[in-house]
């Protein structure tokens, strides 16, 4: 089957699988929840459960199954297209492979923008027979009350025990308890602490040793929110993860100085500024005390 084994979400996916079963599943699913805590993996297991042949396995898992729609934020681009959305009609259009049902699979959602979420309201306004939408959603992020009202949520979240397990199976071993208690908190997904460790391996940092003010100031000094993937997409993670020590732990910080830093982080990606100028003065105000 998968290489990753679903750990923390078994009752939802016996859930799902049930109510398929009884024609009792609804037809557009919207799955929430932080991101990288498996709602991806669930419904990739879930499309295992439903079709459960070797051979619809290795359709699934590339993506190239005939009754599956698999829609996605390509990576270079900032937001899933219309041209995308689109894809629905021709694909509801096709006949159905051996008369099964068909899935539309849009994971992250949050990046629909205004053009590609009217599109896709008018394909969830549709009644069409025997297809399902699942869509995945950053509930930290953003997405219009229109198509919410048209699904029926599932609110997933993770605990620390299933993090845990994520987090050690990843690796074949017990690392998790070897990461420095500044990343381990409500906020540390099992994406996230993956991707830190990975991070830390490809330069040689400590897992136990190396503090969040010790990955700040690393990232700054060899300019990594260029051109580090990790770092670009937990650029929010991280300031979150020292403000909560600093407020929470050390009270050295204040919640006004964490509103000034994360409305100016805002404005850098909203308008493309420089990352540098503001991680200087982050550097020089916040972390050379």
């Amino acid at each position: 089957m998968s290489e990753h084994k679903l750990i923390g979400h078994e009752t939802y996916l016996e859930k799902f699988v049930t109510l398929y079963e009884n024609n009792e599943l609804p037809s557009k699913i919207l799955l929430s929840g932080r991101k990288g805590i498996g709602k991806s993996l669930l419904a990739e297991k879930f499309l295992y459960k439903i079709y459960n042949s070797n051979n619809d396995y290795e359709l699934i898992k590339n993506k190239s199954h005939p009754n599956v729609l698999n829609i996605k934020k390509n990576n270079d681009k900032k937001n899933i297209e219309i041209d995308q959305i689109r894809e629905i009609i021709k694909f509801t259009n096709q006949s159905s492979f051996n008369n099964k049902s068909r899935f539309i699979i849009i994971d992250d959602v949050e990046f629909l923008n205004i053009n590609s979420s009217n599109a896709l309201l008018k394909n969830l306004e549709e009644p069409n027979q025997n297809v399902f939408f699942i869509l995945i959603f950053n509930a930290e992020k953003f997405l219009i009350d229109t198509i919410k009202s048209r699904c029926i949520e599932f609110k997933l979240n993770i605990d620390h025990e299933s993090t845990r397990l994520i987090v050690n199976s990843c690796f074949n071993e017990n690392i998790y308890d070897q990461i420095n208690s500044n990343f381990i908190n409500y906020y540390s997904t099992p994406y996230f602490l993956i991707s830190l460790i990975n991070y830390m391996n490809e330069f040689e940092l400590s897992f136990s040793e190396t503090t969040v003010d010790d990955l700040l100031v690393n990232l700054i000094n060899n300019k990594h929110y260029n051109k580090q993937e990790f770092v670009r997409n937990n650029l929010n993670m991280i300031i979150e993860l020292f403000f909560y020590k600093h407020i929470k732990t050390t009270k050295k910080l204040s919640h006004k100085a964490k509103e000034y830093y994360y409305s100016k982080l805002f404005n850098v990606k909203k308008f493309n500024l420089d990352y540098e100028t503001f991680f200087l003065e982050f550097k020089d105000k916040l972390l050379s005390e």
